[in-house]
């Protein structure tokens, strides 16, 4: 794996690692972890295609990181805007990938997801076993009192949320990497 390989990898599993932990213990991804890694992969891969190819490489890989982000960040905006997720989830996708560009990021997209639909269904068993099945539903699938206001609506998604979108998007990342770096190459 060349130099500049191994300072993206490592970024992008720093950069996930901490959003996993953050996410999962605040339930949300604070606009400084994933504004600050958005500008980072955009210094990176501007260094990197100057270095490789003048302004040229430089345009190409701006284009490649402002191709993953719009790929990230489209996905997200949807499903936030149909009410999956929130909206740190969306900025987390876009800067995730301005750092791996497009087919990475969709690639992690995919593997998220189904990380997402195995990890809901052990949840609701977990919960099944342990709390009882209309408990369980209550919790998750039902919405208790009518929110007052939109801070009572937000607390309401996240308390019912299955888990928080940057564990399962962290290890699809990983998953994603590991194939591409060292099992398909």
């Amino acid at each position: 794996m060349s130099p500049d390989r191994i300072i993206l990898v490592v970024c992008v599993v720093a950069f996930t690692s901490f959003a996993a932990v953050t996410d999962w213990r605040l339930k949300k991804l604070p606009n400084k972890l994933t504004v600050s890694a958005f500008v980072a992969a955009l210094v990176f891969h501007l260094v990197y295609g100057l270095v490789r190819g003048g302004a040229i490489g430089a345009g190409q890989q701006l284009l490649f990181a402002l191709a993953g982000f719009g790929t990230g960040f489209g996905i997200l905006l949807v499903l936030w805007l149909i009410g999956g997720g929130g909206g740190g989830d969306v900025k987390f996708m876009g800067a995730l990938g301005a750092w791996l560009g497009a087919v990475l990021t969709f690639q992690v997209f995919i593997v998220s997801a189904i990380l997402i639909a195995f990890g809901g269904i052990l949840v609701f068993a977990w919960g099944f076993i342990d709390k009882g099945m209309m408990r369980t539903r209550a919790r998750y699938l039902e919405k208790n009192e009518q929110p007052r206001n939109e801070n009572d609506e937000q607390r309401q998604r996240v308390r019912r949320r299955l888990m928080p979108f940057g564990v399962p998007a962290a290890l699809a990342t990983w998953l994603v990497l590991f194939f591409s770096e060292f099992v398909l190459k």
